[in-house]
């Protein structure tokens, strides 16, 4: 079959069997989730088949981490492991089409978003001695970056990969996140409850959904860092022999102190109203070193307590503030869900909503880049930019 022909045939499929890869701001591992989707965005049904999680290589963990430090980032380094992340990928892929008992052939379509290394979501434009006699307005755009090369995927798959799944968003006048606020929006709609998927990565996002909520109706943020900063404390508070709080034990022995949480509150991005994103330029390694240095008087615990009380009172605070409506039920995914001090934290402050873990947690987002996916070859708008006054746009590179 033609490769045009084969793409035809996958978008009017019924079903199609795809397989969503995730690395998030943390670069822990690469999730990857192998789904059958019948249908699409409200209407489609998501059946998983399986999960996997994959480590990164310590050595390439590392190195990774490096890039997000724009003083040691170099582009012969940025340029290399694009394509080893795409290496990764791929056998991701390729191990969890194994893993299921299946053929790469039966396998329609992988999703992957790559692993964002800058991101830039508010306007810049270029200096006023910048002009250009065949552009008639200013330079002025929104960026991302996310390595993992798709078209490695592809080759070494050989299956259809829809890659680089935010930058469509970004150019359409999005943020390129959250975009698993379009998997909320389908999967999560209730005909009574007010509903709030709250993700707890390394960065903290949530999807607010009303009752009988039409993607229009729906408001979705980064409400500030998640994990991030816990981890990034704990790494430095222990001698990087640590690199989190594991199941919230420190936060658990320590005690909030006031004056350090009110610190990081004080944080200009907490006013800002959305839309709004954020990432590790704000909140990662070096905004903890900061603040270790700041309060080095402050036993390590209560740090990390502290800083798991900054993640648990910035979600409420942004709930407080910019949804009208009160939560009736949080379901909380990613690695915070996993830490029962950083879950008791959020009770106690959101005491009128119901707090649960989501039965998805680990495999949100990678299921929400392949029902992206999905609906992209089917030539289906996502509608996300519209969360932040942008254009709605179908969203990804597509390999053949």
């Amino acid at each position: 079959m033609k490769r045009l022909d084969r793409l035809y045939a996958i978008g009017t499929k019924r079903k199609r069997n795809v397989v969503g890869l995730m690395s998030g701001t943390s670069v822990d591992a690469i999730d990857a989730v192998l789904v059958e989707i019948t249908g699409h965005a409200s209407r489609a049904r998501i059946r998983e088949i399986r999960f996997d999680s994959f480590p990164f290589p310590a050595e390439i963990r590392t190195r990774v981490n490096t890039l997000f430090d724009k003083n040691k980032a170099n582009i012969e380094e940025i340029c290399h492991l694009d394509f080893v992340l795409g290496e990764l990928f791929a056998a991701a892929a390729n191990k969890i089409i194994e893993n299921a008992g299946m053929k790469n052939d039966e396998v329609d379509l992988i999703a992957a978003a790559g692993q964002t290394i800058w991101h830039r979501p508010r306007p810049t434009a270029e200096p006023s001695t910048t002009t250009v006699d065949w552009i008639p307005h200013e330079i002025a755009t929104r960026s991302t970056l996310a390595i993992g090369q798709s078209a490695v995927i592809a080759e070494r798959t050989g299956i259809v990969t829809v890659g680089d799944l935010r930058v469509r968003d970004v150019a359409a006048g999005g943020h390129g996140a959250p975009l698993v606020a379009y998997f909320d929006w389908a999967q999560a709609r209730h005909g009574v409850l007010a509903r709030a998927m709250q993700n707890i990565g390394g960065i903290a996002n949530v999807t607010y959904v009303p009752p009988k909520a039409k993607m229009s109706d729906v408001i979705a943020f980064d409400t500030g860092p998640g994990n991030m900063v816990i981890d990034a404390l704990t790494y430095v508070v222990s001698g990087e022999t640590e690199t989190y709080d594991v199941d919230g034990a420190r936060a658990a022995r320590g005690t909030v102190n006031e004056e350090v949480l009110s610190w990081c509150l004080s944080d200009p991005y907490f006013q800002l109203k959305p839309p709004k994103t954020t990432g590790r330029e704000r909140f990662g390694r070096q905004y903890a070193r900061r603040l270790a240095e700041k309060f080095a008087d402050v036993p390590a615990d209560d740090l990390i307590a502290s800083a798991t009380a900054f993640t648990a009172e910035s979600i409420a605070h942004a709930y407080r503030t910019f949804i009208e409506r009160p939560v009736d039920e949080m379901l909380v995914g990613g690695g915070g869900a996993k830490n029962p001090t950083l879950m008791q934290m959020l009770r106690e402050r959101l005491p009128e909503t119901d707090v649960q873990v989501y039965q998805f947690s680990k495999q949100k987002e990678a299921m929400a880049m392949a029902l992206i996916a999905n609906d992209s070859v089917a030539g289906m708008y996502t509608d996300v930019a519209r969360l932040v006054g942008g254009q709605p746009a179908v969203l990804g590179k597509i390999c053949l």
